[in-house]
């Protein structure tokens, strides 16, 4: 893949839009000092273009500076202080040098670099190596691209001192994103985070910032495919049926798309290595191409994204269908049920994995006594349910895979009483074992896999074994609905003030079913409306905030830290029914009818 960057040419006639009074003083002052600082001609021109034809593209381009959110920098490909290009990856990593000098004691430090197939990957990718390289930090930088969860693994087997993984993970193809680990294998949390970012912030010109001028360096190395072996090996000794999968597991029939991304480089070789070889590929989505020219968005939550998949499935009468995201990180399933291909949500694939790993374990005899899971906190509480069930300890983090790598680290290195087995996040990203500390959609399709081989061998399908959860824990349902705003200071301005009316006006009912318990983790406080009492979270700081109703339904709004939008998310359960369907039905209806009521609360869309 060769190196490239991408800029957004602005339009060449004049536009009703076009006012220079969509700019605000620090906008202007953003813009005027990459006029007149050190950046390239090409850029300088860019900028005087955007200001005689299209000065709003600038206001969204300068107003602020991209920022760390759950998944570090992520933005739209372009000039400018709050766009993703070499300037502002080139001092985000020269940030991140500062910080490591000062925070590593090593002689030697390190850090890998990893991208995924998007156009500037591999241009951002060799930019950060190169400013590494000039603050005489060593750098392992892949030849090819290579998932996310392969960064994390190969940080902690090379004992990195950081990783650095070039990724807009399930973003639309404008988009790119700069994700930073620590040495354990985790996204950075506190305190590194606001360390790194005050030292990126500290940069306030590119004349700031070292760079060699080429790949030829002594502190650059080229990582080969060896890594890719021993992560392979790592992941085959966490089967629970090793010698079944060997023997059954070509019975099982796959379809299989990487949705033009980095997965096609390692899971079916993994799926191979546990014995699913009836495998058949999405072609038209198996060739990395970074304008996903099959999809608008790349992202496996998508149904749209998952038609061929799904066209595949039924032409082939495969049993299953995985969806794997750009850069492999988060996986959707598909299943071939009486007929029809059904697609699983996040919440029922982390459930059915939780319930095999423990059955399997329990059945086995090698469930440790300190076995323990994780969820985030917008995670159907089904998972709970299953813990408890099981009579394992199950504890909730805020939003965010990192926070799960952060309690495993914790866990692993202050000896604390509990042995991480598996853990999983409603938006579709799941990690088996601790080779890794972000989720891995590699080793979760071969997880998966052997489930659905369990119940293939049953003569069911995951959907059965779903509804056999359901009759044993009571169904549950959720609905997630996503309020799209620009990316855009105005939209940024849309969210807090809704953010704020909710805090300040919290809702007493939703349909007149009385709220119970509001949790506002941006205050670290669980308000009870009954008893007026109000007792402290402990989790991290947060814009979240949680509403629990008196019919045990479950609501969460929050903004998201990687995309313009606004995220509600609501869980249901009914214990007694009749039949299982149309219990669903209900459920589903009733998480439909909370959210349209929750995003009429927040008076969304935005007013003219």
């Amino acid at each position: 893949m060769k190196s490239q960057k991408t800029y957004k040419t602005p339009p060449t006639t004049m536009t009703p839009a076009s006012s220079a009074d969509c700019l605000d003083e620090k906008t202007l002052t953003n813009i005027h000092q990459w006029l007149s600082d050190d950046y390239d001609q090409e850029t300088r021109d860019f900028i005087r273009a955007s200001l005689d034809r299209e000065p709003q593209l600038l206001a969204d381009a300068f107003f602020t500076s991209l920022t760390f959110g759950t998944g570090g920098l992520r933005g739209i490909v372009g000039v400018g202080t709050n766009r993703m290009n070499g300037y502002t990856v080139r001092a985000a990593t020269q940030g991140l040098a500062h910080y490591i000098h000062k925070q590593s004691h090593s002689e030697r430090p390190s850090v890998i670099i990893a991208y995924d197939s998007r156009l500037s990957s591999r241009y951002f990718a060799e930019e950060a190596a190169k400013v590494l390289a000039a603050n005489q930090i060593h750098v392992y930088l892949f030849e090819e691209l290579r998932p996310t969860p392969l960064l994390s693994f190969g940080c902690r087997y090379l004992r990195c001192t950081a990783g650095i993984m070039i990724t807009a993970s399930h973003n639309p193809p404008e988009y790119n994103g700069y994700k930073v680990y620590w040495a354990d294998g985790g996204q950075i949390v506190s305190p590194h985070d606001s360390g790194i970012i005050s030292e990126i912030n500290s940069i306030a010109s590119p004349r700031e910032v070292k760079a060699v001028p080429s790949l030829a360096s002594p502190y650059i190395h080229l990582i080969d495919k060896q890594l890719d072996e021993s992560y392979l090996a790592a992941m085959h000794t966490l089967q629970h049926y090793p010698a079944i999968n060997r023997s059954e597991g070509k019975k099982l029939k796959i379809a299989y798309t990487s949705l033009h991304g980095t997965g096609i480089t390692l899971l079916p070789r993994l799926l191979k290595k546990w014995g699913f070889s009836n495998i058949h590929l999405v072609d038209e989505q198996c060739q990395p191409d970074g304008t996903f020219p099959t999809t608008s968005s790349p992202n496996p939550e998508d149904p749209l994204a998952m038609e061929l998949g799904k066209k595949l499935l039924l032409q082939k009468q495969c049993d299953l269908l995985l969806a794997t995201d750009p850069d492999a990180d988060r996986v959707g399933v598909g299943v071939l049920h009486q007929g029809e291909a059904v697609l699983l949500n996040g919440n029922q694939i982390a459930v059915l994995c939780l319930e095999h790993i423990c059955q399997a374990m329990l059945k086995q005899n090698c469930l440790p006594k300190d076995a323990a899971f994780i969820k985030t906190i917008g995670t159907t509480e089904l998972f709970q349910a299953i813990c408890d069930r099981y009579r394992v300890p199950c504890f909730n983090v805020l939003t965010g895979f990192k926070y799960i790598g952060a309690i495993i680290h914790r866990w692993e290195y202050l000896n604390e009483p509990y042995q991480f087995i598996f853990g999983g996040e409603e938006s579709y990203g799941y990690l088996l074992g601790s080779h890794a500390r972000d989720k891995d959609a590699l080793i979760s399709s071969a997880l998966i896999c052997e489930v659905a081989l369990q119940a293939k061998l049953q003569g069911k399908t995951l959907v059965d074994f779903l509804h056999a959860l359901y009759a044993r824990e009571g169904i549950y349902q959720e609905k997630l609905m996503s309020l799209n705003f620009g990316n855009s200071k105005a939209g940024k301005e849309a969210m807090e003030q809704m953010m704020l009316k909710l805090r300040s006006s919290p809702p007493r009912s939703i349909l007149s079913i009385p709220v119970e318990t509001i949790e506002d983790y941006l205050h670290s406080s669980r308000y009870s409306v009954q008893s007026g009492k109000t007792e402290a979270i402990t989790l991290p700081v947060s814009d979240v905030i949680i509403l629990r109703l008196s019919d045990q339904t479950k609501i969460m709004i929050r903004p998201s830290g990687t995309e313009p939008k606004m995220k509600l998310y609501c869980g249901t359960v009914l214990k007694e029914y009749t039949n299982i369907h149309e219990g669903i039905k209900s459920c589903q209806h009733h998480c439909e009818s909370i959210l349209d009521a929750v995003k009429t609360l927040l008076s969304y869309p935005m007013p003219d």
